[in-house]
C-alpha cells in the first residue's frame, strides 16, 4: 500500500477517529486505526468494540492495500508535520512497517495485520430518518449535561430518545442523573414514527457532537433496538445502545407547581456564581433562595469561611417561599437558556422545580431541591 495525501485533510480525519480509540487497551489491535487505500480514497476505521467510526477521504493512491497503525501515535506524528506538507505513507509487507514521510521527516511504525482488526457489523437498522446537524447538536447540547456519571445506574449513562405522541408528534430526548432532568423536543422527522425508545451512550453522544461541529449539513440516522448509526460527509459513526430500561421520566415532572417565578437568566446565573464562591467546593455548594413578592435573596453560608448574600429583582406574586438548590446544578441549567428570561415553577421547599426557557418552549428542566 502506498498513497500521498495533504496533511490537513489527514490530520482532520485522524483527529476524528483517534477519539474513539481508548488510551489503555488490553487488546492491542484496538489501539490501532485501520487504513485502507483503494480507488483514489483512503478509508480510516477505529473501534472500541462498542463504538466504530469510519471516515473516507480523497488520497492519491499509488498502490492499493491496507494495514493498521497505532492511532494516537500516527495522529501525533501528522499533527507535528509542517503545515501544507504532502504526507507520503507506504506499507511494506515484507517488514510489516508503515513508513511515513512529510517534509524532511521520516518515521517508521510497527503495524498489526489488518485481518486481526474487528469488524463491527451494524446489522439490520429498520428505522431511518434525517436530521439537520444543527437540530441534532441542539438536542445534545440541551440534554447531555444531565447524563449520570454513576456507572452502577448504567441505564442513566446516556440520552434517552423516542418518538412521543402524548403531546403532539415529537422526537423527544431526555437525560437525568436523579438530581436534575433535561428534556428537549423536535418535530418528529419523517421515518421516525416507529422509533423505539433507545438510550444512546455518553461516548457516542460526545463523539457525534464533536463531528457535527465541523460543518455537517444533514445527518442520516438509522437504528434498531441495539444499535444506532449516524452518517454524513463521508463519516459513519456506529454505536451499540445501552441495554437497559430508562425510568418513566414523566413521573418526575411535577404537574401541580403553581408558584411562577420569572427572572433574568444571565443576571441570575451571575448572582448564583458570585454567592457560591464562598461555598465549600468539596461539599454540596448549596445556595438558598428566599423568594418574596418581586424580590429574591440568594444566600450561601459556609461555617468555616463566612457567608454571602445577593438580592435580585424578579417577577413573583405568590406567597413567600424558601428553597435550596445545588449551585452547580442551577448553573448547568441556566447555561442552557437562550432567552433573556427564565420561568421557575415551584410548589414547596421539598418538591421538584420546573425551569423553562421563555424563548424556547421545546426545552424543559426539572431540578430537585436541597435542605439548607
Amino acid at each position: 500500500m502506498r498513497f500521498t495525501i495533504e496533511r490537513s485533510g489527514l490530520l482532520k480525519s485522524l483527529s476524528h477517529v483517534q477519539n474513539v480509540v481508548e488510551r489503555r487497551n488490553t487488546i492491542p489491535i484496538l489501539s490501532n486505526v485501520l487504513l485502507q487505500a483503494t480507488g483514489g480514497k483512503l478509508t480510516l476505521t477505529a473501534t472500541d468494540l462498542d463504538t466504530e467510526i469510519i471516515e473516507i477521504i480523497d488520497a492519491d493512491v499509488v498502490t492499493e492495500g491496507g494495514t493498521t497503525a497505532p492511532a494516537h501515535l500516527l495522529y501525533e506524528i501528522v499533527r507535528k508535520l509542517p503545515d501544507g506538507a504532502q504526507v507520503d505513507i507506504e506499507y511494506v509487507q515484507d517488514d510489516q512497517r508503515l513508513h511515513v514521510k512529510g517534509g524532511r521527516s521520516r518515521f517508521t511504525l510497527a503495524c498489526l495485520p489488518r485481518d486481526d482488526f474487528p469488524e463491527m457489523s451494524a446489522g439490520d437498522l429498520p428505522v431511518q430518518f434525517a436530521l439537520e446537524a444543527k437540530d441534532l447538536a441542539r438536542v445534545i447540547d440541551k440534554t447531555r449535561f444531565a447524563i449520570s456519571n454513576e456507572e452502577t445506574r448504567y441505564y442513566l449513562n446516556g440520552i434517552y430518545m423516542h418518538a412521543a405522541t402524548d403531546d403532539g408528534n415529537v422526537l423527544r430526548a431526555v437525560a437525568t442523573d436523579g438530581h436534575r432532568l433535561a428534556r428537549y423536543e423536535l418535530p418528529l422527522p419523517a421515518g421516525a414514527e416507529d422509533m423505539p425508545g433507545i438510550i444512546v451512550p455518553r461516548k457516542a453522544v460526545n463523539e457525534i457532537r464533536k463531528l457535527i461541529d465541523d460543518g455537517a449539513g444533514t445527518v442520516e440516522v438509522a437504528l434498531s433496538d441495539t444499535k444506532i448509526r449516524f452518517e454524513f460527509d463521508g463519516i459513519v459513526l456506529t454505536s451499540k445502545l445501552i441495554d437497559g430500561t430508562f425510568p418513566d421520566y414523566n413521573r418526575v415532572i411535577p404537574q401541580g407547581n403553581d408558584k411562577s417565578l420569572i427572572l433574568h437568566g444571565s443576571d441570575f446565573a451571575h448572582a448564583v456564581d458570585r454567592v457560591a464562591t464562598i461555598s465549600d467546593e468539596r461539599k454540596s455548594r448549596a445556595v438558598k433562595l428566599n423568594i418574596e413578592e418581586d424580590r429574591m435573596t440568594l444566600t450561601v453560608v459556609n461555617p468555616e469561611s463566612g457567608n454571602a448574600t445577593e438580592e435580585l429583582a424578579v417577577e413573583y406574586g405568590a406567597g413567600p417561599i424558601e428553597v435550596g438548590f445545588n449551585a452547580n446544578y442551577l448553573l448547568d441549567i441556566t447555561r442552557q437558556l437562550d432567552g433573556e428570561q427564565a420561568q421557575f415553577l415551584l410548589a414547596d421547599p421539598g418538591s421538584p422545580t420546573i425551569v423553562r426557557d421563555m424563548e424556547d418552549e421545546r426545552a424543559l428542566y426539572v431540578l430537585m431541591p436541597m435542605r439548607v
